[in-house]
């Protein structure tokens, strides 16, 4: 089956009634407070998504699952692009300074990580010293130069900048593909393997 839901999609519906009963405390705290799961890059089965649950510490990871029919709203890392909270945070800041150069790059792009939970949510998950991540749509095949000039235009930026070219067959991060190294680290829902092209299915299938 393939999911019409994506990794770093942000979903909200699930409650702590729906958690395994071995769920750390916290993990019932976060969804009680109406947060999102985010939904991961692993398997799921016909009635459910594989999620992951964010609690207020780096650490507090919960992998979980959320059953289809109690979705009740989904927010994807696209539409997040344009959205603005005031808060005077290098991530914050970094984000308003790429955004025209990356509307102008002619393919499709999001925000994930804690900048997209908090854009999304309104739930505070930044702090000074966060990263921006960032998803570029590349379903054709990004070419090594193009990534190296857009990774110049992240490294530009007012934080540390991560940005993740989602292919059709798996994820790889462009300060990868803009580097040196034949080979890549694509992931995808079942495995995380070495490629030299992450838009080459025939490679998967070796």
């Amino acid at each position: 089956m393939v999911s019409a839901f994506l990794a770093h999609d942000l979903l909200w519906g699930m409650t702590p009634e729906q958690l395994p009963t071995d769920a750390p405390a916290w993990v019932a705290e976060s969804l009680g407070a109406g947060q999102p799961v985010v939904v991961r890059r692993a398997v799921s089965t016909a009635n459910h998504i594989a999620v992951g649950v964010r609690g207020r510490l780096r650490e507090q990871r919960f992998a979980t699952s959320i059953a289809i029919a109690a979705i009740t709203r989904r927010v994807t890392p696209e539409a997040l692009c344009h959205v603005d909270i005031q808060r005077d945070l290098p991530a914050l800041e970094a984000l308003a300074q790429l955004r025209p150069e990356l509307d102008a790059c002619g393919s499709v792009w999001g925000v994930s990580g804690s900048a997209g939970f908090e854009l999304a949510s309104g739930f505070e998950a930044l702090h000074e010293g966060s990263d921006l991540d960032l998803i570029l749509r590349t379903p054709q095949p990004l070419a090594r130069g193009q990534a190296r000039e857009l990774l110049a235009l992240l490294d530009a930026a007012k934080c540390v900048v991560d940005m993740q070219l989602q292919t059709p067959l798996g994820a790889v991060a462009l300060r990868e593909w803009a580097g040196s190294s034949s080979c890549v680290l694509l992931k995808n829902a079942t495995q995380a393997c070495l490629v030299i092209d992450p838009w080459n299915p025939q490679e998967q299938a070796a």
